[in-house]
């Protein structure tokens, strides 16, 4: 099963907005998968979004086994998605049930609300983000919060202890402005002790995996080939 969580600055998109990619990862890597409607900015702010990312979570870890005969798990997701399987993660890790994930699928995550630096020196250069845009997605999903507040580890996974979290496929793009994010985290991630794989798509702007590109393929048959590889081990 592959609990996957959509992107869109925790402010935009839905469940079903990815059943292309979704369908893709059904056919190829051998997995049901559940994608989740969770509750979005700025109607609910922080922590809506994630409260029920960690509840689809253990819905799925209690209902996978008699619902579809299985109790061997992913999660992953994209942008604010691969934020919020992080953050899921860690709450799982807190509470003694992170085993039940064998892999976990983040593509160009924002990992750091505060701003690395590819983010502060980003500028205002429109390639699907740009500075402003990402910190207006920040004001409006943890309104309020001063740079400092933004670094806790409930926010931004980045300065969480990472020990103790499944292996890891980190894929980013070379032209996003969220390319430290990954590059930070995946480094962290690694460090802390868990397996890591990376994926650094040259010219890849943030999003690229949504255009019917050649490097877009190339990342997703990575996705697939690490999804497959992990739900079979």
């Amino acid at each position: 099963m592959y609990l996957h969580l959509h992107g869109g600055g925790w402010v935009l998109g839905a469940a079903d907005q990815q059943d292309a990619l979704l369908e893709a990862v059904a056919d190829h890597a051998g997995l049901a998968v559940v994608s989740v409607d969770y509750r979005l900015a700025p109607e609910h702010p922080y922590p809506a979004g994630p409260d029920d990312c960690a509840a689809a979570a253990r819905w799925l870890i209690d209902a996978a086994p008699g619902e579809w005969g299985t109790d061997r798990l992913l999660i992953g997701g994209e942008s604010a998605g691969a934020h919020l399987a992080a953050s899921t993660l860690l709450r799982l890790r807190d509470e003694g049930t992170v085993g039940r994930f064998a892999a976990a699928n983040l593509v160009f995550g924002a990992y750091d609300l505060s701003g690395t630096p590819s983010q502060r020196n980003w500028g205002e250069r429109n390639l699907i983000l740009s500075g402003p845009i990402m910190q207006w997605f920040y004001e409006t999903f943890v309104p309020g919060r001063s740079a400092e507040e933004r670094r806790r580890p409930e926010i931004s996974p980045l300065f969480a202890d990472l020990r103790g979290l499944p292996p890891a496929l980190f894929t980013v793009g070379e032209m996003d402005p969220l390319v430290d994010d990954s590059a930070f985290m995946a480094s962290r991630w690694r460090l802390a002790g868990n397996d890591v794989e990376t994926g650094l798509y040259p010219a890849g702007i943030h999003g690229f995996t949504a255009f019917p590109i050649a490097l877009a393929r190339r990342c997703l048959d990575q996705q697939l080939d690490f999804l497959r590889r992990h739900a079979a081990t």
